[in-house]
């Protein structure tokens, strides 16, 4: 119902509303602190001879990369980042520090909604608009930041996404130097396998018990490469075993030379000592399942699994070999953790788990299929246990999808051998709808069809049920030509498995109904829509609730075909329907009342718009209360209404108390507050005041501009509307 020529106003409040994400943080306390970073490994040293000064380089303004130079299992990047970053907040040298991964677009939009919340921005709609919230705020920011991309493999997934500021430092780990933006200024540091004296510092600090330990340390250490993971792993072993350096070689050099067998060359250092590592771990701890825990972890992202995920019953289950009811026990799995640890193939805190990406790949490749199947599946369960609803932009949101992700990669078609696909396929799509990742969920749903129609075939309702999502997700990521495509595809599949008059059926022909009028089609959505309704009424009855619904969808399609009167008869049938079964005051009642006056308005009859606005407005009032952002949007269609009828001093009031509420609810910055302040200024325009509307689209502006980003189509549409008054002034 946007009266304004802008196109500002915030209708009845679904259109941001809608998302579950949306949220403006009401307060920040400084300093900020964004993502989980990895905890150091224990023996950390800081390569002061491979990667001399790096502190002194990372500087307000500069952007570094660490990627691998000669390196085994990729030297230690990740480990450094962690250091500095560690260093930098502890110092208070940083106020805002955002670790962001970074092994794809996803994740670093999912990082960046992180540190929009933190920052007390608007994080709220899709995920692209957040991220450029957030960087607008870098971009201005005085207080000292740093932004840490870790694991960048791709420099598209930074497209539009770079962080960048005068007060700010940006650090990557990139897997590859290739991977790291080459149109921007990024020095370049190698990271390469730990020199000889950096080798033996690492080992003489874990081996400090006994100085008999380090007996042939120089020796190991050229066997294994000086590859800082291969020498964490021994330096484990060795000090767990209490052996010394050379009696652990001594098995090294044995087993490599089996395992050649003098065909072709011996394996990598780095398979013996994870092999040898975690052989001791299930000595350390015979039954705790520490073997089965760690192929677990092998499938589960690497950049962190959260700990909620490894204490479900059924990782307990899994641990435990038993199919029926488990219930959790924490404390075993936190002992399998332990030992895991203290044998270097994993690092963990109370927060989360990580497992190189070495050491997954490795693990994949040397266990049993039945036991990768098995671990598959309970890793399904657990991330399906573990997931929670609320805040789809939280740190445990984005951990659990990218778990997902990596164990849908890893799994293959494990995920549909119970006769359909796991539910947690569900899950993680719907979270990545609800966190605005509405490209992403394109991709998720596209590949869970094209995998059910392999596997399943083309009739199975559960390929049914991922083409409607698909279709769903089309349309909300504004694919709506495609959109009606498939949702033509699930009409059919529905009509023809659960036959014309099932619900489903009817709710797929008003969904499709729906993606012609997006797709430009207003005229055939008519047809569908009116032919839906009618089909609903005659088998599920004038009062039913799918009906009801119908019925708006239609007439909103009459609407934006230009067909007024249409619109203006179905809504009023509706609002009687409704009165009668819900009563007036019902939310729903009141919304198509409120839909009704936008028609009345479309056809000029202002009169009735206004009686119907304020209708609603003083339900809303009564069962909401003044701030209630419904009751807001349904003030400022008032003052829509009162303009189009040419009472401007009527519509300037509302106008402002709208701003003032908006502004209490949301915050002064938020995009419904900014929309708010557009349509004051029109209203000021149009009540004569030409320079206070001036003026206060020009703080608009700026504001916007801050908050969320010099191109968001907000802050475009502002300039255009500072444009426009400019130039009828300039005319007169």
């Amino acid at each position: 119902m946007h009266a304004d020529r802008y196109g500002l106003t915030p209708e009845d409040g679904r259109a941001r509303r809608a998302e579950p994400a949306g949220r403006q943080a009401q307060g920040v306390v400084w300093p900020v602190r964004a993502g989980v970073i990895p905890p150091l490994a224990e023996g950390f040293i800081a390569r002061p001879e491979t990667v001399p000064g790096l502190e002194y380089v990372l500087l307000p303004g500069v952007a570094v990369a660490l990627v691998p130079g000669r390196s085994v299992n990729g030297g230690g990047k990740t480990s450094l980042a962690s250091c500095l970053a560690h260093s930098l907040w502890r110092a208070r040298s940083v106020e805002v520090l955002a670790w962001v991964a970074a092994h794809s677009r996803a994740s670093v939009l999912a990082g960046h909604g992180q540190a929009a919340a933190k920052l007390g921005l608007d994080y709220g709609g899709d995920a692209e608009a957040v991220a450029a919230r957030v960087l607008a705020w870098l971009s201005g920011a005085s207080r000292p930041w740093l932004v840490v991309l870790d694991d960048l493999r791709d420099a598209a997934d930074l497209d539009g996404l770079w962080p960048q500021g005068p007060a700010g430092q940006v650090l990557i780990t990139a897997a590859d130097a290739a991977a790291v933006p080459g149109e921007r200024r990024v020095q370049v540091h190698a990271v390469p396998v730990f020199s000889t004296r950096e080798a033996m510092s690492y080992l003489s600090g874990r081996l400090t018990t006994d100085p008999d330990q380090r007996g042939g340390a120089i020796d190991l250490a050229a066997d294994l490469g000086c590859d800082p993971a291969a020498l964490a792993q021994a330096a484990a072993v060795i000090a767990s075993m209490g052996i010394s350096c050379r009696e652990y070689r001594s098995h090294f050099v044995q087993r490599q030379a089996e395992a050649g067998g003098g065909n072709g060359d011996p394996p990598a250092a780095a398979w013996f000592t994870w092999t040898a590592a975690a052989s001791y771990a299930e000595r350390l701890a015979p039954g705790a399942g520490t073997w089965r825990l760690l192929v677990l972890a092998a499938l589960l992202d690497e950049h962190g699994i959260p700990v909620p995920v490894l204490v479900t019953p059924a990782v307990g289950r899994y641990l435990s070999g038993q199919a029926t009811t488990c219930q959790p026990d924490p404390q075993r799995v936190r002992s399998a953790l332990q030992v895991l640890q203290r044998v270097g193939l994993v690092t963990a805190d109370a927060t989360a788990v990580w497992v190189s990406r070495a050491v997954q790949a490795a693990v994949r490749s040397a266990v049993p299929p039945d036991l990768l199947d098995q671990a598959a599946w309970a890793a399904a369960d657990a991330l399906a246990e573990a997931w929670s609803a609320d805040q789809p932009r939280s740190w445990l949101a984005a951990a659990l999808r990218a778990c997902a992700v990596s164990l849908r990669q890893a799994a293959g078609d494990v995920l549909w051998s119970g006769g359909g696909y796991h539910r947690l396929l569900l899950t993680a799509g719907y979270s990545m709808a609800d966190a605005g990742l509405a490209d992403l969920a394109v991709v998720w749903w596209r590949d869970l069809t094209a995998a059910s129609q392999r596997i399943l075939g083309p009739d199975h309702v559960d390929t049914l049920v991922a083409g409607g999502l698909l279709a769903d997700a089309l349309l909300a990521a504004g694919q709506a030509a495609e959109a009606v495509t498939w949702f033509n595809w699930v009409l059919g599949s529905r009509a023809g498995m659960l036959g014309p008059d099932h619900p489903g059926t009817i709710a797929a022909q008003v969904s499709l109904g729906r993606a012609l009028a997006a797709a430009g089609k207003a005229g055939d959505a008519v047809a569908v829509l009116d032919q839906a309704a009618r089909h609903s009424e005659r088998v599920r009855g004038p009062g039913d609730d799918q009906t009801l619904a119908a019925r708006d969808e239609y007439a909103a399609a009459c609407l934006t075909a230009g067909q007024a009167g249409e619109a203006i008869r179905c809504y009023k049938r509706s609002l009687a329907d409704r009165d009668r079964l819900r009563g007036p005051d019902h939310p729903g009642t009141l919304t198509v009342r409120l839909r009704l006056a936008g028609a009345c308005l479309a056809s000029g009859k202002t009169r009735d718009a206004i009686v119907l606005c304020k209708r609603v407005l003083a339900g809303r009032e009564q069962a909401l209360g003044t701030g209630h952002p419904d009751t807001l949007a349904a003030r400022a269609c008032l003052a829509s209404a009162y303009d189009a009828a040419g009472q401007m001093g009527a519509a300037l009031q509302l106008r402002q108390e709208a701003c003032a509420g908006y502004e209490s609810a949301f915050g002064p910055e938020h995009p419904d507050t900014l929309a708010s302040y557009a349509d004051l200024a029109r209203a000021y325009s149009a009540a004569g005041q030409a320079g206070e509307a001036v003026t206060l689209l020009r703080d608009t502006i700026a504001r916007s501009e801050q908050a969320l980003s010099p191109g968001d189509p907000l802050t475009i549409a502002l300039r255009q509307a500072r444009a426009d008054l400019t130039g009828e002034m300039s005319a007169w």
